[in-house]
């Protein structure tokens, strides 16, 4: 019984090991006219309202954003009158949200015997024979039901809205014509937008200006070399 409670307590502690690190789930979902690959140079600009280009979270998230536009290709126009493409970044957060949820746990005890083992001393007085006998029994040990826990969970919806229009379009007649929007949205526990956007790009770098025909589901842990890519610790 001593053994089995060991192993299951190693088998405990190995698996909070393996998930040390949260798994980032996210969702990609891009859309793209045939004249989007052929416009690259281009011109970013904040989609968030009242948010200008010094303000120093856009410069963060431009950033990591610029690193995903450059490994696709693109190249940051020197000034206005260059740019085919304006690219509009919108970000956010929403609200904390309060799930409730259920959960069983097994309860241990015992299911049975195993086995049984007599031992004893016999007496004998005169014609009389006494017996004085111990019976010992090994239990089972096993599941024998459950119990029902409830809990809560607090999560966060994070996004991020990249829109592509056509530049050239808009200073000859000031139509704004979208040739392409890539929409990467993630629901978890963290409420830190400022941790959760790198790995938003880094998901989101596949299928960047393309159109993906569907929502393209995508998980990561923080530690992922794509992440890092992102976050310039290291180099394609």
């Amino acid at each position: 019984m001593h053994n089995l409670i060991v192993i299951i307590f190693i088998t405990l502690l190995a698996g909070c090991a393996a998930t040390g690190q949260p798994t980032f789930y996210v969702s990609v979902d891009s859309l793209a006219a045939s004249v989007a690959s052929t416009k690259k140079t281009y011109l970013l600009i904040p989609g968030n309202e009242g948010v200008s280009r010094n303000d120093l979270q856009f410069q963060e998230y431009e950033n990591y954003l610029k690193r995903v536009l450059n490994g696709k290709g693109y190249i940051a126009a020197s000034s206005r009158d260059e740019a085919d493409v304006a690219i509009v970044l919108s970000y956010g957060i929403g609200d904390p949200q309060t799930h409730q949820y259920s959960y069983s746990l097994p309860t241990w005890g015992q299911t049975g015997v195993s086995s049984a083992n007599t031992y004893g001393t016999a007496t004998t007085y005169g014609n009389r024979t006494s017996v004085n006998a111990t019976t010992t029994y090994t239990p089972t040990y096993g599941v024998t039901g459950s119990t029902t826990h409830t809990g809560t969970r607090t999560t966060f919806f994070r996004y991020a809205l990249i829109t592509g229009y056509d530049y050239t379009a808009f200073k000859d007649s000031k139509k704004e014509v979208q040739i392409w929007k890539t929409t990467i949205s993630s629901t978890g526990s963290s409420g830190d937008l400022r941790r959760v956007f790198p790995i938003l790009m880094a998901a989101s770098e596949p299928y960047m200006a393309t159109n993906t025909g569907q929502k393209i589901p995508v998980s990561l842990y923080e530690s992922d070399n794509a992440v890092k890519v992102i976050k310039g610790q290291v180099v394609e």
